[in-house]
């Protein structure tokens, strides 16, 4: 299932949210301009290479930075094919401008790369021994998932599924779309821990990490709505209503 749309309509401007898309984007066609060789230098230098932290003595000897944990921030803006970014920043687009709403820009650009570094810490201690850099803002964006399940549980979505090539839309509350997400991470996560060690691919623990770290964490970092604003999007369905 891809989400397509939600059902909670924005009160403000997300600036945060754009600008996070924005940089991402920015970031991807700086990689397009460089040839493959200095794109997969960048990848280990600047994302998450669990071995450089777990194996120091291996980092230096193949030239890893000491003591640099920046990997941690900058791994979030780096991506790895055209499919890559536009998944993240098409999802980060339907569910980061109504967490921002509730948390205002400020918090939520501090919970954005907060979530991205407790995912990105999660893939390395699930994966100590890997020597494959993981990029990507999904775990960042896994943490806004978390906390939109919390924030707008009666939200709906219309998602895309398609069957063969027919694409077929669903109405689908959100709460449902959300955990089956999450428990398709987790199902797949659980198997590769079960696998080789060496691991590429899809960094399914990141994305468990994040989210869970989104759930705990969103509401410390939500606005106090005062009593004259009651939270109505969460709860009711904004678009027109069918004919009956």
């Amino acid at each position: 299932m891809f989400p397509i749309k939600d059902s909670v309509p924005s009160d403000s401007v997300p600036v945060v949210t754009r600008a996070l898309i924005l940089i991402n984007v920015l970031v991807f066609f700086f990689e397009l301009m460089l040839p493959p060789q200095s794109v997969e230098q960048i990848f280990y230098l600047f994302g998450i290479v669990p071995a450089r932290f777990t194996h120091p003595d291996w980092a230096v000897s193949v030239g890893f930075p000491i003591d640099n944990y920046w990997p941690l921030l900058t791994h979030q803006f780096l991506h790895g094919g055209w499919f890559h970014v536009i998944a993240n920043m098409w999802t980060l687009w339907i569910f980061g401008d109504n967490v921002e709403d509730r948390m205002g820009p400020g918090r939520f650009a501090i919970f954005y790369l907060l979530c991205g570094t407790i995912a990105g810490s999660t893939h390395l201690l699930t994966n100590p021994d890997s020597t494959v850099p993981s990029v990507g803002a999904s775990g960042a964006i896994a943490g806004v998932l978390g906390a939109y399940l919390l924030f707008f549980p009666t939200a709906r979505l219309v998602v895309l599924f398609p069957i063969f090539f027919l694409p077929l839309f669903f109405e689908v509350p959100a709460v449902f779309y959300l955990l089956i997400w999450f428990f398709s991470q987790l199902f797949s996560g659980t198997a590769a821990l079960a696998g080789p060690q060496q691991v590429g691919g899809i960094a399914w623990w990141a994305h468990i990490g994040g989210f869970i770290g989104g759930m705990l964490l969103c509401g410390l970092f939500a606005r106090r709505k005062r009593p004259s604003q009651p939270d109505e999007h969460a709860l009711e369905w904004a678009w027109e209503p069918r004919p009956r």
